[in-house]
């Protein structure tokens, strides 16, 4: 039998889902006949080790479906040329400078780049010299005169960034030197200039 391999489906921004893929293995890449694939839906609050986990999950049910459905000959394999190309996209390689936040974007856009960079490698800012990396945080819609890029902080509850059109909360950071903690764990230890 040919190797098998298991595959995620890029999510698509319209549908908002992504999946897991079994295909046979050939000498070339991405030619392997399809098998079956399994969609997921990705809620506005998952972050990329969510999805992870989703899909770690549904690729397990996958794969035993994919097994007992060649051992009773009821797959009919797909080729992947078969396939609409438009539908299919490659992830691109991210490098570090993709992780700055540029605080000038839409509060819903650094959203979703903490989001789709966490855990790893996550999103990070600078704060008084510092590299902060952003896990969490949910966002909120405002007219504000803050400059954008700006922090507000009462150094025990809250710590936030203006953006073009409101501000981003955080809810999970870690401080270059330290461990990732929940936002006010950190805000008890860190002392701001």
């Amino acid at each position: 039998m040919e190797a098998l391999l298991l595959s995620t489906i890029l999510s698509s921004t319209e549908k908002k889902e992504s999946g897991v893929t079994t295909f046979k293995l050939q000498h070339e890449i991405d030619t392997g006949h399809i098998l079956l694939s399994s969609k997921v839906a990705i809620a506005d609050t998952d972050t990329a080790g969510i999805l992870h986990d989703k899909l770690m999950v549904e690729g397990a049910k996958l794969l035993i479906r994919t097994l007992e459905g060649l051992k009773n000959n009821s797959i009919t394999p797909t080729p992947q040329d078969q396939i609409d190309a438009g539908a299919l996209k490659h992830a691109p390689k991210i490098f570090k400078e993709d992780c700055l936040i540029d605080w000038n974007n839409s509060s819903e856009k650094i959203y979703n780049l903490i989001r789709g960079l966490s855990p790893y490698p996550a999103a990070f800012t600078l704060m008084q010299g510092k590299v902060l990396k952003i896990y969490e945080a949910t966002y909120e819609l405002a007219t504000h005169n803050d400059p954008i890029g700006s922090f507000k902080s009462d150094s025990k509850t809250y710590l936030k960034f203006a953006t073009a059109d409101g501000y981003l909360n955080l809810l999970s950071v870690q401080i270059e030197g330290k461990k990732r903690m929940k936002v006010d764990e950190f805000l008890r230890g860190y002392r701001f200039e």
